[in-house]
């Protein structure tokens, strides 16, 4: 029926997709004039100002200051309203969890870290995620009920079919049949839950080394070994969540693992997992391995490799170098990706140095070869992946303006 809110074509539609594409050139551009509003979308000044209005009206964006230092009359500029809404992710491992609180605009106004350590909760599951949200809420100055949406990073991933965390018998707590019900139950807004390796493919598509890119697939190797997929711009998540466990992958180089979910570890990980990292050194016959947990240990070598050239750190590398390719050459194999991107601490640490190693390996190990980049997030690319598929979602909630 003509002029209903999801007709194409009407004007309130019309108006709500002008609507939508100046908020996202002020998002990505920051404070804008009306002239220059118009330039970017093809609107008259007259159209431009009256979507300025409706957005100003709307809560959407605020009059700031005035443009200075050009000829001719200072211009009004416009930026989106940073309190339209609010956004929050968490990091949960084993040891800690990380919450933080993001604003409309994606700038980071709380955060709170909750130290998890031990095999059994000290406290329930779903006391540590309100605690951890409570406490990245508070650091905002804000009360929970001011979150728009929650997005919840954990290793494994829920499976569609059932609701239980699976691939991740390592997290404590987080497998109990009505734990997704209960979360729901005590937090009032809507709560998503990814995997913490899909996040990190999150924050590189949209923040990092693959921006621009439709099909790429994410290696992390930091506590386990995992990848994600992205096919056509979507993450790839399979049937249970399962899809990018390579952990699990058998491999040449490795007796078979059995039992692999019971294991919690499987022949990729055994072979280029961090854990195999201060074994392979010691094998080789370095000295001086550090003594810290295994996943810290690891990259503190591989950094080390990368910057000292010796025998016996070329030697780590470089076998370091072929176990990675080995597994990535099936999933190169299969999936013929565009970009591969190496993430966690025990990839990054090895930086060009490393990268150049894992390439020239799969060029022989693979029939396709696969431009290879380190990735681009740095600090807590699990947290800022889920507050940034929070904000998405956030974002298409928030500035529908066709209701």
């Amino acid at each position: 029926m003509a002029g209903t809110a999801g007709t194409p074509g009407t004007p309130r539609v019309l108006r709500a997709m002008n609507d939508r594409a100046a908020l996202d050139l002020l998002l990505e551009h920051g404070q804008l004039s009306r002239t220059r509003i118009g330039k970017l979308t093809g609107l008259s000044k007259p159209t431009a100002s009256q979507l300025l209005a409706r957005l100003e009206a709307a809560g959407l964006v605020l009059a700031t200051g005035t443009t200075e230092g050009r000829p001719g009359p200072n211009a009004q500029l416009y930026e989106v309203n940073p309190n339209a809404a609010y956004a929050a992710g968490l990091d949960v491992t084993p040891e800690r969890i990380l919450a933080a609180v993001s604003d409309i605009t994606g700038r980071t106004v709380g955060s709170y870290e909750l130290p998890t350590p031990g095999r059994r909760p000290a406290q329930p599951v779903v006391r540590q995620v309100t605690d951890a949200l409570d406490g990245a809420v508070k650091a905002a100055g804000l009360a929970r009920d001011d979150v728009h949406r929650l997005v919840i990073g954990t290793p494994g991933a829920f499976d569609p079919n059932t609701g239980r965390l699976r691939y991740a018998s390592h997290l404590p707590g987080w497998h109990t049949p009505a734990l997704l019900d209960e979360l729901a139950a005590a937090l009032p807004m809507p709560v998503e839950y990814e995997n913490d390796v899909n996040l990190v493919a999150v924050a590189e598509q949209r923040l990092g080394a693959a921006r621009g890119h439709e099909d790429f697939v994410l290696l992390w190797n930091e506590g386990g070994l995992g990848a994600a997929l992205v096919l056509g711009g979507r993450l790839h998540r399979g049937w249970t969540g399962g899809a990018g466990e390579v952990g699990f992958l058998p491999v040449p180089g490795t007796p078979l693992v059995r039992q692999v979910t019971k294991a919690n570890s499987g022949g990729y990980q055994e072979l280029a997992g961090s854990q195999a990292i201060p074994r392979l050194a010691r094998e080789i016959g370095m000295s001086s391995v550090p003594s810290t947990p295994y996943a810290e240990a690891a990259a503190t070598l591989v950094e080390r490799a990368a910057g000292e050239d010796t025998v016996l750190n070329r030697l780590l590398l470089q076998t370091y170098a072929t176990r990675l390719a080995t597994g990535l050459a099936s999933l190169v194999s299969v999936l013929d990706p565009e970009l591969v991107v190496l993430s966690g601490a025990s990839l990054t640490a090895g930086g060009e140095v490393l990268r150049a190693l894992v390439q020239s390996e799969l060029e022989e190990l693979a029939a396709s070869r696969p431009r290879l980049v380190v990735g681009d997030v740095h600090e807590h690319p699990v947290l800022r992946g889920a507050l940034e598929s929070a904000l998405a979602t956030t974002r298409d909630e928030v500035f529908n303006t066709s209701r």
